[in-house]
């Protein structure tokens, strides 16, 4: 029954009873009911032949049908559709005999009120419907059975099989019914089935166990589960068995203990590796420790047994050797390369595999740690890097520092020649020259710089706070650009650490920073700020290059002329620009994607032309693990409520419907504005909230929610956007949007933005 609506096929040659039923039915206010009545029988045969009704009313005593007769013919033609049965009071004989043959229900003429006949039709499809779905649940049973691997079946007191349903290869269904376990399976095997189902009869309780059974000279491994087989009285009178092949998973059992033998045997191969071999307990207490740790280390294995492995090993405690230790536990394994101490104190280098060990019930228990020198292989990597550059990049910078030094040689000296040629001057022209001359000192460090880069000079990956190096960027911003560009930083006090090196993270703040300035030649506002977010899966699978764990977000907006579109996918690309000819190199994004990927990280921008740009920078963090603000913490599932999800990317639309269904909402998705109109028309009861994004074609996302507001003044509404403007962001506050979602979102920001909206 479809809601409160029921339609109902009316099957009565009486006016009078036709007008009577007519109006007990406008009496009940609780349902809306279509009646079409017909006199004949004849007539009603034809309407069920194409139109499909809830429930049929029918009188068995019609002009062209009369009796019993009148049901089988109506039952036969409606199929699954209820039949109530309308009868005079001398005909209930009659209409019994119906119900036996089929009829849901009867009804006596003269005795019908309005919450009778709908109470009645209810009653008729509701059991019209339980016994389809009963039906339907007892085909899949037998489907099921049917493709499983599952031997069902009954045997009697004496234990003779009484049913048989799914039998193992090579056996028939015809070969058991009847006899006993003696009669099909070696005596040996059958004994010891038959004490299992003895036990269970005598005592009437169940049991679970494996036994081995040959059968037709082949021997295989069940999972025997017996239970006691009672009738109506609960007299226990046989037993009711399911049979479940296990022999492959008995094969690995055997594979794995010979595994584990080889294990052992191969054990005492351990101290013949040169790798350093540790395991570690979860307290990080040594249990084992070969004799390649023991030439590595310098510490003797009855030494290192019992000691903490990072007091023994490690000057003080990193954030990276917590991650790293993190990351095993939760992952499973770990890999890098880490700086450690030996007994005599002497720092090396070396690449460590961790992995977590597990017991045989899948409970970590202990860590295992192969630690291989890798110090002199740096050392001849490093110069090989170095000759490389000398080569190539060292071979042009020299040229270009050349050439410099030869341009600013004659500038230096003139700066320096011209007050002694002029004693006379101004203290304005004075000042001017030494302004000259100090820029040319500047424009010949900066050429020392390049030749030091040339020369191998390498920056230190150290672990930072990242606030410092923003302020200090502030800082240099404020005091070198035009008055006319606003300022702004917004870090938080407990932002997380980095592992990088600062000078060319300055120089990634400085290119981006720069690169905002340029995009406001008559001024507007610049702003840094940072976050800490903790990336999950699915923000993970909206953007490829990141990972999950810890990272810190580094943002820098303007609100300048933007980027047009078509450029967004090139401006990472070396020597591509949008600035004009001599204004810019097209090498500033470049070097600061090369820099960042080398951290780690990865950097998204969102731009819309007129409106601004922003970047962010997304480093892996190295710190602050323990603290979660309550944004991290699990939000609570919702109550099937509906929402219309609304963007034009089929990857979003997919991933944010998963992340919903998975916690318990219903979704209906719309690619872009006039869909969602539709939609929202079609369903506006139902539909608790809408996931709106701003920026959609056909009819974007302002003008769809303005057009939501027509239809529902109280439609709730979050909007979403990579990149929002100041005059849009005001125009999604001025239409009433509840709140704003930032892409890319988070499982848990998803979730929150919609608890707020839906309390």
């Amino acid at each position: 029954m479809a809601g409160k609506h029921i339609k109902v096929l009316l099957v009565e040659d009486n006016p009078g009873d036709v007008f009577l039923l007519q109006e007990f039915l406008k009496e009940v206010t609780t349902v809306v009911v279509d009646l079409m009545p017909v006199e004949r029988l004849s007539e009603a045969l034809n309407y069920l032949a194409k139109e499909i009704f809830d429930v049929i009313l029918l009188d068995l005593s019609l002009p062209d049908s009369q009796g019993l007769e009148t049901f089988v013919i109506a039952h036969v033609e409606a199929k699954a559709t209820p039949i109530i049965v309308l009868t005079g009071i001398d005909d209930e004989t009659l209409a019994i005999s119906a119900m036996q043959q089929g009829a849901q229900d009867y009804l006596v003429k003269g005795q019908v009120t309005g919450d009778l006949l709908v109470r009645s039709m209810r009653y008729a499809i509701e059991r019209q419907r339980a016994d389809d779905a009963l039906g339907h649940s007892e085909e899949r049973f037998r489907v099921a059975l049917k493709n499983s691997p599952i031997f069902v079946y009954n045997q009697d007191r004496e234990l003779r099989y009484t049913w048989v349903y799914n039998p193992p290869d090579g056996v028939t269904v015809e070969e058991i019914l009847g006899k006993q376990d003696l009669d099909i399976i070696p005596v040996e095997d059958a004994q010891c089935l038959i004490a299992i189902k003895r036990r269970v009869l005598t005592t009437g309780i169940g049991t679970r166990e494996e036994v081995s059974i040959t059968i037709k000279n082949t021997t295989r491994y069940y999972d025997l589960t017996v239970e006691p087989l009672r009738n109506e009285s609960q007299e226990v009178v046989g037993v009711t068995c399911a049979s479940i092949d296990i022999s492959e998973r008995q094969a690995a059992l055997r594979d794995r203990k010979l595994a584990e033998e080889k294990i052992r045997e191969q054990a005492a191969l351990l101290d013949v590796t040169t790798d350093a071999i540790c395991v570690r307990d979860l307290n990080n207490q040594i249990i084992f420790w070969n004799k390649g740790a023991e030439t590595l280390y310098g510490w003797q294995a009855t030494e290192a047994w019992g000691k903490n492995a990072s007091e023994l090993l490690y000057d003080e405690p990193s954030p990276e050797i917590e991650a790293a230790l993190l990351q095993a536990i939760s992952k499973g394994k770990w890999q890098g390369e880490l700086t450690k101490l030996t007994k005599m104190n002497k720092e090396i280098l070396v690449a460590s595999r961790w992995s977590l060990v597990c017991d045989e019930q899948g409970k970590p228990k202990s860590i295992l740690t192969v630690d291989t020198d890798i110090t002199e292989k740096k050392h001849l990597e490093a110069q090989l890097f170095r000759a490389q550059r000398l080569e190539s990049i060292g071979t042009l910078a020299s040229g270009i520092a050349h050439d410099l030094n030869n341009i600013l040689t004659p500038i230096l000296a003139g700066a320096q020649l011209l007050p002694l040629k002029f004693p006379n001057a101004d203290q304005r022209t004075l000042h001017l020259l030494e302004i000259l001359e100090i820029n040319a000192k500047r424009g010949a460090d900066l050429v020392k710089q390049v030749l030091s880069f040339a020369r191998g000079v390498e920056g230190k990956r150290i672990t930072l706070q990242l606030k410092h190096l923003i302020m200090e960027v502030a800082k240099i911003l404020k005091e070198t650009f035009p008055k006319s560009i606003e300022i702004s930083t917004d870090v938080p006090h407990d932002l997380w650490m980095v592992s990088g090196d600062s000078t060319q993270l300055h120089q990634v703040l400085m290119n981006l920073c720069v690169n905002a300035r340029d995009a406001m030649p008559n001024g507007g506002t610049l702003s840094i700020s940072a976050e800490n977010l903790l990336i999950d899966e699915n923000y993970a699978r909206m953007n490829l290059e990141a990972k999950e764990g810890p990272y810190i977000v580094v943002t820098v907006s303007d609100s300048g002329v933007g980027i047009p579109k078509e450029m967004l996918d090139r401006i990472f690309e070396p020597f591509f620009t949008t600035k004009d000819v001599g204004q810019g190199t097209g090498l500033g994004l470049s070097t600061v994607l090369g820099i960042i990927k080398s951290h780690g990280g990865f950097v998204n921008v969102y731009s819309e032309p007129g409106s601004g740009t922003s970047f962010k920078v997304y480093l892996p963090a190295v710190g602050g693990m323990e603290t979660l603000s309550p944004e991290d913490l699990p939000p609570q599932k919702g109550h099937g409520e509906l929402i219309l999800v609304v963007d034009d990317e089929a990857a979003i639309q997919e991933i944010t419907r998963t992340s919903l269904e998975d916690h318990n909402y219903k979704i209906l998705v719309a690619s872009d504005g006039i869909e969602a109109i539709a939609l929202y028309a079609q369903n506006r009861d139902k539909i608790s909230a809408v996931l709106m994004d701003i920026m959609l074609p056909s009819l974007d996302g302002l003008t769809a929610i303005r057009t939501l507001r027509k239809i529902n003044p109280q439609v709730r509404i979050i909007a979403s956007s990579g990149l929002m403007s100041d005059n849009k962001l005001s125009a999604v506050a001025a239409i009433g949007v509840n709140t704003f979602l930032s892409k890319p979102y988070t499982v848990n920001e998803l979730l929150l933005s919609l608890q707020k909206v839906l309390s």
